[in-house]
């Protein structure tokens, strides 16, 4: 039996992994190393990647960086989060607002620390990517439409740190990029969807609040059929192997997540097409081995 001291501090270390989403920190690092293996870097051994010192650097730093905007934001959102999530933020509540500030910091910190053993472009690089997600928790997140563009950049962002230290520009790096981009602005209008009477209550200025539950619902559907063009030209353009399997689902659960969109009423649905668009992304990365099955046996000997 735990003791009662014993207890809280297992429900504080919950409460802080529950701020800083650790489960979405750690499926970003498993992206990078796949993307790593199978996108940017093909060519190199796989141990080459997998012990690349500068590499694990450079996912440290993005992990600290994460998880110190998740802290920033549930900072700034506390009194939303308490409309819109009440259990959640009382479970956030258990680690105080100084605490959580102190890891704030020091984790931005560990990222320069870490950006700094890669270069100093690196250290650059991450120190505007903790402005940028400041900027957005303070001020650019409470504004329509660019506040959802800044949010679907920023969770890409450690992509471009990935993607700038391989250096490859290939064509089709770009279109993964853009469908990803667009799953994560429909995810982040579909949040404000669902959010909308804590948004109203804190005066944020989002889509649903400023022109309406209907405009927002307008321009997701625009943008599920702008999916369709990085849908069809990986499809046809590009070699993918296998990963047509996860891309031919997309249209599956895109087009009942159009219906059930237009069908929606309320929180509860618009937490279910959150779900929808959060399987498609994530799914998405375990997907990517997908591109080359022959490669994954030929690179496991190291």
């Amino acid at each position: 039996m735990l003791s009662r001291k014993n207890k809280l501090l297992l429900l504080k270390l919950l409460s802080l992994f529950s701020v800083v989403r650790g489960y979405n920190i750690l499926i970003i690092v498993v992206a990078q190393y796949l993307t790593s293996i199978f996108i940017l870097a093909p060519h190199i051994k796989l141990r080459h990647v997998i012990l690349d010192p500068n590499l694990l650097m450079i996912v440290l730093a993005s992990s600290a960086v994460i998880a110190a905007g998740y802290i920033i934001n549930n900072f700034y959102d506390r009194e939303k989060d308490l409309i819109n999530r009440p259990q959640k933020t009382m479970l956030d509540r258990l680690v105080s607002q100084r605490t959580k500030l102190t890891g704030y910091f020091i984790l931005n910190f560990l990222s320069v620390v870490f950006a700094s053993y890669v270069s100093f472009r690196a250290v650059l690089f991450f120190s505007l990517y903790i402005f940028g997600i400041w900027f957005y928790s303070h001020k650019l997140k409470k504004y329509p439409i660019i506040g959802n563009m800044i949010a679907s950049i920023l969770a890409i962002t450690p992509f471009f740190a990935v993607f700038i230290y391989y250096k490859n520009f290939d064509q089709v790096i770009f279109v993964h990029a853009t469908f990803l981009f667009l799953m994560l602005t429909m995810r982040e209008m579909i949040k404000d969807l669902g959010n909308l009477k804590g948004d109203m209550a804190q005066d944020y200025k989002t889509i649903p609040v400023v022109y309406g539950e209907l405009t927002s619902k307008k321009i997701i559907s625009a943008l599920i059929l702008t999916s369709g063009i990085p849908i069809y030209l990986l499809l046809t353009r590009y070699e993918i192997g296998f990963m047509y399997l996860y891309f031919y689902g997309c249209v599956a659960l895109l087009f009942l997540f159009l219906i059930g969109l237009w069908r929606s009423e309320g929180r509860i649905h618009y937490v279910w097409l959150h779900n929808i668009l959060k399987l498609i992304i994530v799914s998405g990365t375990f997907s990517i081995v997908l591109i080359d099955v022959n490669m994954i046996l030929d690179r496991i000997l190291w």
